[in-house]
């Protein structure tokens, strides 16, 4: 790759605060020209030496980029398609980061752009949105779904997957229709199961809200997604309507037939349902690579004394073991141990697990 090149942000929040983070971590003399409509977002980035140029518009600025990310929100991608059309020159790169391909890939067809756009859509992100919590670890270990259109000549699809390789994320190609069936159901639908949980809970407590305070921990890392940002997953369902629509159909069906399960008490038909759902979810790979991301918790026994949280935090600090959440679980219906302690990845929770045993207290993992 060349020594230098000019790389340009359309939308600086948390995935693409996080690309151009990862863009300045590994070419630190790449330029990085950044259009944001949130001023702060733009003036904090700049302090950050993250880009080189805050862009107010859509302008000049982003003549001579080698790549062109549109990081906005879905829909607003489309619409900001027209403007930046006319600074791509013969060699640059446009690409996207939406979790769903459809509408972009049409837009760009009917705009005659094709010959520029290779679709991406990093698999990662938080429940936490905004530039703010962009980090340039968050793309690292993640697929990032490529979706060329067929006029891209291949060199820039294997420029672009070298590219992305060097960010340390794991690019995969794509057809974008095939993309969306399968972000719809592993991503979209999820979200929404989670959206709607979490309402039927809030519409079913009690005026003391019980269940709000007796939720457990399983039903916690359901709906955590829900906590994600609604504007954006607004965005998603419009473009993805065609696709999610059918998804939900066949998952209705499902629940559906769970009821009748459970109504006619069908012993054969609920024992059928729990074990093949556990016997797949055991199959798939522990990483986590996708959009909802895997916890790294372990939950272990402590007596309620004075300093027992204490003595553990010390423990794992002294060894150099960051904790991101740690609290006493107290409906243990479904979790194992008194105490949960979440870290950051994987090497952390293992490394704390074993430390723990080390100190003879009895430690569970989560699977």
């Amino acid at each position: 790759m060349d020594q230098k090149k000019k790389i340009g942000f359309i939308g600086l929040g948390l995935i693409g605060g996080s690309i151009a983070k990862a863009i300045r971590q590994y070419y630190p003399d790449y330029t990085i020209t950044a259009f944001d409509k949130n001023k702060e977002t733009l003036a904090l980035a700049t302090q950050e030496s993250v880009i080189d140029v805050a862009a107010t518009h859509i302008d000049d600025s982003f003549r001579g980029c080698s790549y062109i990310f549109l990081c906005a929100p879905v829909s607003y991608n489309n619409a900001y398609l027209k403007q930046v059309s006319q600074f791509l020159g013969e060699d640059c790169i446009l690409t996207d980061v939406g979790s769903v391909k459809t509408s972009i890939h049409r837009e760009v067809e009917r705009m005659g752009l094709g010959k520029y756009f290779i679709g991406g859509h990093p698999m990662a992100g938080s429940e936490k949105s905004g530039y703010s919590n962009s980090k340039a670890m968050l793309i690292e270990n993640a697929y990032y779904i490529l979706t060329p259109t067929e006029e891209v000549a291949p060199e820039k699809v294997s420029a672009f997957e070298t590219f992305i390789e060097s960010l340390r994320a794991l690019p995969v190609v794509l057809d974008y229709r095939q993309h969306d069936q399968i972000t719809g159901t592993i991503s979209h639908l999820p979200h929404i199961i989670a959206a709607s949980l979490v309402c039927l809970v809030r519409d079913t407590d009690t005026k003391d809200e019980l269940m709000k305070q007796l939720a457990a921990g399983g039903f916690k890392d359901i709906t955590r997604i829900a906590s994600s940002s609604p504007t954006m997953w607004q965005h998603i369902c419009l473009n993805n309507k065609e696709n999610i629509a059918l998804i939900l159909e066949r998952y209705i069906h499902m629940l559906q037939e769970a009821e009748e399960a459970v109504s006619e008490g069908d012993a054969q038909a609920l024992y059928q349902l729990f074990d093949s759902s556990r016997n797949y979810r055991n199959s798939i790979p522990g990483g986590s690579s996708g959009p909802i991301k895997k916890v790294f918790a372990v939950y272990c026994d402590i007596i309620d004394e004075a300093g027992g949280i204490a003595t553990i935090a010390t423990i794992l600090a002294s060894n150099n073991i960051n904790i991101k959440n740690i609290g006493i679980v107290h409906n243990r219906e479904f979790e194992e141990g008194v105490l949960r302690i979440e870290f950051y990845d994987d090497a952390s929770s293992r490394k704390a697990a074993q430390l723990l045993q080390k100190y003879r207290y009895i430690v569970y993992e989560r699977q």
